[in-house]
């Protein structure tokens, strides 16, 4: 993909916040070419565990970007949970462990403490050449018909096509839009996160004491290391004193063990809001600056990285030369999904405040496989015996004359790609800019470089097609239209009706 560049611009797009979500975005939008600079107020990247969960979805994209087999060997599967009822210790599992399947292959959820994930995407964002700007935070930013001047901290300017928010939920940028982020902060539930070792507590459970002391604690284990995430719910009304002499004494106290070299400290309260747009002009709002949820089911950081794979094709496309509308879609697609998410991870964490055991339980919702946008405006009307149009594309096992053993191995990267089953032609027009169409013809015997070995009848049987038909997946892995008919100018037409490319 080339994106035109104008030098009455500092930058394509500007980022603010050098979390998952900013850094996701950014790695997405370097390898389409579109310029980016990434800046964060913090002094340095994070350094705590908080956000641990990296759930099935969001390590297909992990795989995407390059750095999933990197993220496997720093991170876990979850241990069973390990209840402290007085002397007994019971064992609970959270969530059922899934056996990969030809579809599925990343069926459980992985266990990152949020620095590594961070550090991970961090690496990425360097070897595509790009610094972070630490120490830099936008002061304020008018836009206009052009573009986005935001004026940094230090006085300095920088004048981009786009800014995008994904500074947290304190979100600077997000308050000077004016946006209302509706919702709640209970600042009388609160609890105190901790990293540290703890002296002769095995690693093989994520244990919790669900009342000692007129409270409850738990430890999780941190993959790789001694380190344990420290889970203690403060009393309404309590003060905790941070000093880790204090730390190691409160938890002391209830549980009987002994913390030790404590690296990160935070206090947590729950937070549950919703902006009201995620688009105004040419700012744009992704991750905490956009929603906030409570902890319970590893749900916050895999929306926002979610919203920035959904926010940085389309970018990409509409500085090529798509329709502007296009850039409307990622709310229309992305909202309804943050508001989702809320309400269940609310509902987990109550649960889990009414020491519900069903607080703890995780299935299928949570890993994010079943989220679709049907009935979305970049979703045709085209179905088959088991898709239908804006579903998550799946998985199969295939074969391919360049050595491809896996649909995702031709799904990987910035292009849209089309499968064409039976006799559908695979000629769809194709504009010359913007991202591009990879097209393969679906065979059973291997054949030429355009062609996909379905050997084993699993991709045609996963994707339920009968006779002809042309699928086309977007790319950030979602189908866009189904086609079952031999009509490839109208199924074309459909598409450039969708907005999906340069018009």
């Amino acid at each position: 993909m080339t994106i035109p560049y104008d030098y009455d611009y500092d930058t394509d797009v500007l980022i603010a916040g050098a979390g998952p979500t900013g850094s996701t975005l950014a790695a997405d939008l370097l390898r389409r070419d579109v310029a980016v600079r990434l800046i964060d107020k913090a002094h340095h990247a994070f350094q705590g565990s908080r956000a641990k969960g990296i759930q099935p979805r969001t390590q297909e994209i992990l795989e995407d970007l390059g750095i999933l087999h990197e993220a496997h060997t720093q991170g876990s599967r979850y241990p069973l949970a390990g209840l402290h009822l007085g002397p007994l210790t019971l064992p609970w599992r959270m969530q059922q462990n899934h056996r990969p399947t030809p579809d599925v292959p990343y069926p459980n959820i992985l266990l990152l403490p949020q620095h590594r994930t961070d550090a991970l995407l961090h690496s990425l964002l360097h070897h595509h050449g790009l610094d972070i700007e630490f120490d830099t935070a936008v002061a304020h930013f008018t836009q206009d018909s052009d573009g986005v001047t935001t004026t940094l901290a230090d006085g300095s300017t920088v004048r981009s096509r786009y800014l995008v928010g994904a500074d947290g939920g304190a979100s600077t940028v997000r308050k000077h839009t004016g946006l209302d982020f509706t919702g709640h902060t209970d600042n009388t539930d609160r609890t105190l996160l901790i990293d540290a070792t703890i002296a002769d507590l095995p690693r093989n459970r994520w244990h919790i004491w669900p009342r000692t002391h007129g409270t409850s604690a738990a430890a999780c284990p941190l993959p790789h290391s001694d380190q344990f995430q420290i889970m203690i719910k403060l009393r309404p009304g309590q003060d905790p004193d941070l000093d880790h002499t204090a730390l190691a004494s409160t938890f002391h106290t209830l549980t009987g063990l002994h913390l030790r070299e404590i690296t990160w400290t935070s206090v947590f309260r729950p937070n549950v809001r919703l902006v009201e747009h995620y688009r105004t002009g040419r700012v744009l709002l992704a991750g905490d600056a956009a929603h906030v949820h409570t902890p319970a089911g590893a749900q916050g950081l895999n929306t926002g990285v979610q919203d920035a794979y959904n926010l940085g094709w389309k970018l990409a496309q509409v500085l090529a030369g798509a329709p502007d509308a296009l850039l409307d879609t990622y709310e229309t697609e992305r909202r309804p999904v943050a508001a989702h998410v809320l309400g269940k991870s609310s509902e987990l964490y109550q649960n889990l405040s009414r020491h519900r055991l069903s607080g703890l339980k995780r299935g299928d919702e949570e890993r994010q496989l079943t989220l679709s946008y049907r009935g979305g405006p970049l979703a045709g009307t085209g179905t088959t015996r088991t898709l239908a149009a804006g579903d998550r594309a799946p998985d199969a096992p295939c074969l391919t004359a360049d050595g491809a053993r896996r649909l995702f191995d031709l799904l990987r990267g910035t292009h849209f790609t089309l499968l064409a089953f039976g006799n559908a032609p695979t000629g769809l027009p194709w504009p010359e800019t913007g991202a591009e169409l990879h097209a393969y013809r679906v065979v059973r015997r291997p054949g030429n470089g355009g062609e996909i070995a379905d050997t084993s009848g699993k991709l045609t049987r996963t994707y339920g097609v009968d006779g002809d038909a042309l699928v086309l997946i977007r790319p950030d892995g979602y189908i866009a239209d189904v086609s079952t008919t031999r009509d490839d100018a109208g199924f074309a037409e459909a598409i450039r009706a969708l907005a999906l490319t340069p018009s």
